[in-house]
């Protein structure tokens, strides 16, 4: 039989119910992972089911519908006890430490506001900035350096010795008002850490490098009078023999910006330089797969109509690999991107491509829409051996 509590003091860590999701009236169900008091109220941090863990967050009993609660099975009669206090005339009962264990800590998110340049923004996950930081309404950082201060009076007396006004790295491409930096994280070993943690605010599957020697660091910035704006970035392994790249972030004030998409489209371009196909570390995010899958199709596109345009003929004969070689997608996501958009079919052992003509519509419409793409005669970026330092 499940017990249903009668008074928010018996919801425990794991308890499942309904919570309102966002007002008015959108309630959804949710786990709780941690709960705190604050003054005379009581706070419950929750998970809910389903849904990416940014939505994670702490909400007030008057959001928690108490009816809908189901308890795990060996804490239902942990969390009644506790309420009417019988648990303590049970000499041999297991402690509270032994029933409850504590959820991991990186669950919980622990920093309530950063301000970066003049964008203020929430974080969506846990990140291991120092305690004493986490306890601050809100983490001030330099937009130069990346250094974390407490408040805005540390930032402004910082911002005063900071001499930067760009990335600490080499400048490799430059178009209009946009930059690309090249960051060595055993050379900008502080730098690339503060990256690091940042970053960790806004992507879930993030590992944090404490050391950071072995990845290059790449970091897009938009200029202005006042110097070079971080938009976002991605990082790659010096030495690796299939991944072109290992994280990839784009800052929230920045994203439907089309700067995913450029940051994406750079990292073939550098592989492009160094005449090898790559392929981005797995898992992806939900939001990195959408940006993956949108610039493999359109890369793709690109080559099979551009081929079919060169020739007067109906059939064009293409290979897997001459898409591939073309494009420095690896031939794995040539297939899996072709199958997504249906595409491809397996006939007598080999692979064809149907190109039908309402994709060709649909790809010359939106060819027609403003784009930024990178211009690859801007590029001032020669690839360097990195297997004889791979241990330095």
């Amino acid at each position: 039989m499940s017990l249903k509590p009668t008074s928010y003091t018996q919801l425990v860590e794991g308890c499942t119910l309904s919570v309102l999701m966002q007002k008015p009236d959108v309630w959804k169900m949710a786990e709780i992972l941690s709960t705190k008091k604050v003054g005379n109220k009581r706070l419950y941090y929750v998970h809910f089911l389903d849904f990416n863990k940014r939505l994670d967050d702490w909400f007030d009993e008057k959001d928690l519908d108490l009816s809908s609660v189901q308890f795990p099975r060996n804490r239902q009669r942990y969390a009644m006890e506790r309420s009417t206090g019988s648990r303590k005339n049970l000499p041999n009962a297991p402690s509270k430490q032994s029933q409850l264990k504590k959820k991991p800590v990186h669950e919980i998110k622990n920093v309530q506001w950063i301000e970066l340049g003049k964008h203020r923004m929430k974080p969506w996950y846990f990140s291991p900035y120092p305690e004493v930081m986490c306890a601050e309404p809100c983490i001030y950082l330099c937009e130069w350096c990346l250094k974390y201060v407490m408040n805005a009076t540390c930032l402004a007396r910082h911002l005063i010795k900071c001499n930067l006004r760009h990335p600490p790295g080499e400048e490799i491409y430059r178009k209009d008002t946009i930059s690309f930096f090249e960051i060595d994280g055993r050379r900008s070993m502080t730098y690339a850490q503060n990256l690091c943690l940042l970053s960790k605010l806004f992507l879930d599957e993030k590992t944090l490098y404490h050391n950071t020697d072995p990845f290059l660091f790449y970091i897009m910035t938009v200029f202005d009078s006042r110097g070079f704006h971080m938009v976002g970035y991605f990082s790659k392994e010096k030495v690796s023999e299939d991944n072109n790249l290992a994280c990839v972030l784009t800052l929230p004030p920045y994203q439907r910006m089309g700067y995913g998409r450029l940051l994406i489209e750079f990292s073939y371009e550098l592989s492009k330089c160094e005449g090898k196909t790559g392929t981005p570390e797995k898992p992806l995010s939900d939001l990195g797969l959408l940006s993956y899958r949108s610039f493999w199709a359109q890369a793709i596109l690109d080559v099979l109509i551009k081929q079919k345009l060169d020739v007067a003929e109906d059939k064009i004969t293409i290979s897997i690999n001459e898409i591939s070689e073309k494009t420095s997608i690896s031939t794995d996501d040539v297939v899996s991107t072709l199958t997504h958009l249906k595409l491809i079919k397996y006939y007598k052992s080999r692979y064809i491509v149907c190109v039908k003509g309402d994709v060709v519509e649909n790809y010359l419409k939106d060819k027609t829409k403003p784009q930024l793409c990178i211009d690859a005669t801007c590029m001032r970026w020669v690839p360097k051996d990195w297997t004889g330092s791979k241990k330095r």
